[in-house]
């Protein structure tokens, strides 16, 4: 009796913690739709200034709040992507980052 009440209530967390996780994934994936418009193009090269796009698809979650976190001060100069990373808040970049992160 004692193992199936266990193993019952460590499937229950499991259940709720896949859901949490895909509601993140899914949040990040929302949030991260602008971001697809660069980043997700094969090859891409900006124009002003030029240089390649980096596909942000398996990056590091922390790497990735690390950059919009710099955008967002002007560390990293771009304008197109200070203006995107203004708006969010740190809830914003944790759920793009580790949606990009999921990705492989």
């Amino acid at each position: 009796m004692k193992s199936t009440v266990k193993f019952s209530t460590i499937l229950a967390l499991l259940s709720i913690s896949c859901l949490s996780l895909a509601e993140d994934f899914s949040a990040g994936k929302t949030k991260s739709e602008t971001c697809l418009g660069c980043h997700a193009i094969p090859g891409y090269n900006n124009v002003y200034p030029t240089y390649k796009v980096p596909k942000l698809a398996g990056q590091h979650a922390d790497y990735i709040i690390s950059a919009l976190k710099a955008y967002q001060t002007k560390e990293r100069k771009h304008q197109t992507m200070h203006a995107n990373a203004m708006g969010l808040t740190e809830e914003d970049m944790k759920d793009i980052a580790e949606y990009f992160e999921s990705l492989k």
